[in-house]
């Protein structure tokens, strides 16, 4: 595909299938590696900076075997309201009870990315600010019910039916609240090309 990255064979590592459907979208060509990593982080890290230093977790866990012509993207994308942050929910109550969290308030969102080769790496992330209308019970049971968010951080989609009456406005990058900011991904990976 892209002139500007055509030395590279380009590998997400992410089973999110929005990941996978914006670098397609994007018209990356790519393919698609998997590993169980553990999702821990120092808890004096500040909230905003969880994301990045995910992605370079993730990545650390692929390094050793990347070839010389592969580029490893990871990523991490977290919710952050009162200085808290919503993971994927576990079940259907926690789903509800993060949205009437979010329901009516401004949120966070920031989407840590790492692009990783055997010799060097480049991370970034990125920030949206996401403003929610209040909610009612009615809407977000029938979101949770029909949608079933519990892939999702902060339990909900915003290219889904919650997205389109729920979201009043967001500040940012639209898909880094899908989960990958894929202007600044696009923007990173020809800075490693002309490197």
């Amino acid at each position: 595909m892209m002139h500007s990255i055509k030395n590279y064979k380009l590998i997400l590592a992410s089973a999110s299938p929005r990941r996978q459907q914006l670098m397609k979208d994007a018209g990356f060509t790519f393919e698609v590696r998997l590993k169980n990593v553990e999702e821990k982080y120092p808890q004096e890290i500040h909230l905003e900076k969880v994301p990045e230093y995910l992605s370079k977790v993730k990545a650390s866990a692929f390094r050793e075997e990347l070839k010389a012509d592969e580029v490893l993207i990871t990523a991490d994308t977290v919710v952050c309201i009162h200085d808290r942050i919503l993971g994927k929910p576990a079940d259907r109550k926690e789903a509800i009870s993060m949205l009437r969290k979010l329901s009516g308030n401004r949120h966070l969102v920031v989407t840590g990315v790492s692009v990783t080769t055997r010799t060097e790496q480049l991370s970034f992330s990125s920030r949206t600010d996401v403003f929610f209308k209040h909610l009612s019970n009615e809407e977000i049971i029938f979101y949770v019910d029909t949608y079933k968010p519990f892939d999702k951080a902060g339990a909900y989609g915003i290219q889904e039916w919650i997205g389109y009456i729920g979201i009043e406005r967001i500040e940012g990058s639209f898909y880094n609240v899908m989960g990958l900011p894929i202007q600044k991904l696009y923007e990173t990976l020809r800075k490693l090309q002309f490197q």
